[in-house]
């Protein structure tokens, strides 16, 4: 079995790309980045120093709903190409991820979470699409359990 690491869909990056209202209804903040770890969702990778960018409330589920976690997101605030592929992003530079599973119906797979190790992603998330119940994957942040992306079956 083979993943794919999956982005934000283009059409919701370009809508907060321009101005379009985050999960809780508000404009997207514009800043400038550090260089110090701010992951696009959407190219999958590290907005350069200096680049622009736009910080917003994110709920990658499809409506709400009380497993609907949202939170915290950066994107490029210009255009960027959408990520996708087999490989582990360029954006995924922490030692390890939380790796979480969810059913069809969009609800947490118990017993699919953990902690994972960075190098460990794809076997770890080919273990849990072992499990008839997981349609997709979460990594989010093991330290703030922002969301990163998503993994699919490929």
């Amino acid at each position: 079995m083979s993943i794919n690491y999956t982005a934000i869909p283009t059409a919701e990056a370009r809508h907060y790309q321009a101005g379009g209202a985050d999960a809780y209804g508000l404009p997207p903040e514009r800043a400038v980045a550090d260089g110090e770890g701010n992951p696009c969702r959407h190219c999958l990778g590290m907005i350069p120093k200096g680049a622009g960018m736009l910080i917003l409330a994110h709920r990658p589920f499809p409506a709400p709903q009380p497993y609907a976690e949202t939170g915290p997101i950066f994107l490029c605030a210009d255009q960027c190409a959408q990520g996708a592929g087999t490989a582990t992003p360029a954006m995924l530079g922490s030692p390890e991820y939380i790796l979480r599973g969810y059913s069809a119906d969009h609800r947490i797979v118990y017993g699919t979470g953990a902690v994972v190790p960075t190098d460990r992603l794809a076997d770890e998330a080919e273990a849990r699409f072992r499990d008839p119940r997981v349609a997709y994957l979460h990594v989010r942040s093991a330290r703030n359990n922002c969301y990163q992306c998503r993994i699919d079956r490929a």
